[in-house]
């Protein structure tokens, strides 16, 4: 799209600027989510949002609020998948009184949402989910296990794909999956247990599913798979942009760093790591160009979001990498509280580097989006077994 601000857009920066100046977000989590909230700063790139509460906001005012709140360095989002992967998915999918149950809690910061789709064994492979619906009178009742579940020991709501029939002969596995979802405060039918990471937190969990009551199916009864995708289809566009901003900042960062210890030989003075660094810059602006392409369409194709997956999960662990070569042996020590007899925590950079070894696995890992590619944009032939 042609892409460039302007006056009203201005106006718009103005006022996100004053208004997370006003708002420091200290508390972070539910307390932040909640002021967003009465800001009027959530869903404002919801189609209609102003009927749930949200302010109006058009494609360069949603990019306007994320470089704001990147430059604020405001706390990292506890609604985000709620606000950016549940509510469009309901405004594309889910009934008139879906709608009016649930968006205007997500846009007044009450209520948090996780995903229930990974599963060992089916974790990139999503037509494998073996977690279970049945029904029970104008409900279902699930029983299952999720794994990977972001921030779930947090979320009020979780959207569940599971099975509510079987799966069709010759292969056809995503047929009988519905989208469901399941209220988390169900004690003693829906189990949350923390996975602690390399980065010694749990964003992470798993969830076990013991007959929990859900009462709600999004796009009807079988109609999961097409739903779920229509999700998945929504990571592109302006929260890869506000992801991308993110990234930025970090590699703003190691910049920094590799000047200043190029006076201590190493650093920018090194060439390996000035080329590495020119081509993280290119790459970062490669992907802007990418995610602006596809910004207010309806895509640039069935492969587009695997496209924008194998681009940055690739370059965010490349920056992790850098950053560590850059700082050296600096990279493996931190401050220790010799008061408090406490381990030292990670700083910024090397949660980066630790929490980056993942990224090109969840959200579906490389192979599987280089076979979606394969075989859905390029007609390649499926793989064998």
């Amino acid at each position: 799209m042609d892409f460039a601000f302007g006056a009203d857009d201005d106006a718009f920066r103005t006022d996100a600027r004053e208004w997370l100046a006003a708002h420091r977000g200290d508390a972070g989590g539910r307390i932040w989510e909640r002021e967003l909230g009465e800001g009027g700063w959530i869903g404002i790139g919801w189609e209609d949002g102003g009927a749930y509460g949200s302010r109006r906001a058009g494609l360069t005012q949603q990019v306007v609020w994320a470089e704001e709140y990147a430059r604020a360095r405001a706390p990292a989002r506890a609604g985000h998948i709620g606000e950016n992967l549940l509510a469009p998915t309901l405004i594309a999918y889910g009934s008139d009184a879906q709608r009016q149950r649930f968006l205007p809690a997500i846009a007044r910061g009450e209520e948090l949402w996780c995903q229930g789709y990974s599963e060992p064994g089916a974790g990139s492979d999503l037509a494998g989910v073996r977690t279970v619906a049945v029904r029970d009178g104008g409900a279902y009742r699930v029983t299952g296990q999720k794994i990977w579940t972001s921030l779930a020991q947090d979320a009020d709501w979780c959207f569940v794909l599971a099975r509510t029939g079987e799966a069709e002969p010759g292969g056809r596995r995503h047929h009988g999956l519905s989208f469901l979802l399941v209220p988390m405060d169900q004690p003693g039918r829906i189990e949350v247990r923390p996975i602690r990471q390399m980065t010694g937190t749990s964003e992470f969990n798993e969830v076990f599913f013991d007959g929990a009551l859900a009462r709600d199916v999004v796009g009807g009864e079988g109609n999961g798979w097409r739903v779920a995708m229509g999700l998945l289809a929504l990571e592109r566009g302006v929260s890869t942009l506000v992801q991308q901003i993110g990234f930025a900042e970090e590699l703003k960062e190691v910049v920094r760093l590799a000047v200043e210890e190029e006076s201590r030989g190493g650093g920018a003075g090194d060439p390996v790591v000035r080329a590495r660094l020119v081509r993280l810059w290119a790459e970062l602006h490669t992907m802007r160009a990418n995610a602006l392409r596809t910004l207010g369409t309806s895509g640039g194709g069935p492969g587009a979001p695997s496209v924008a997956k194998l681009l940055w999960g690739g370059w965010h662990q490349r920056l992790g990498e850098l950053a560590v070569q850059v700082r050296s042996a600096a990279a493996t020590v931190g401050p220790y509280d010799w008061d408090e007899e406490r381990p030292y925590e990670l700083d910024a950079l090397q949660r980066l580097f630790l929490f980056s070894r993942a990224d090109t696995i969840y959200g579906g890992s490389d192979e599987i989006q280089r076979n979606i590619i394969a075989e859905r944009v390029l007609g390649l032939p499926r793989e064998s077994g």
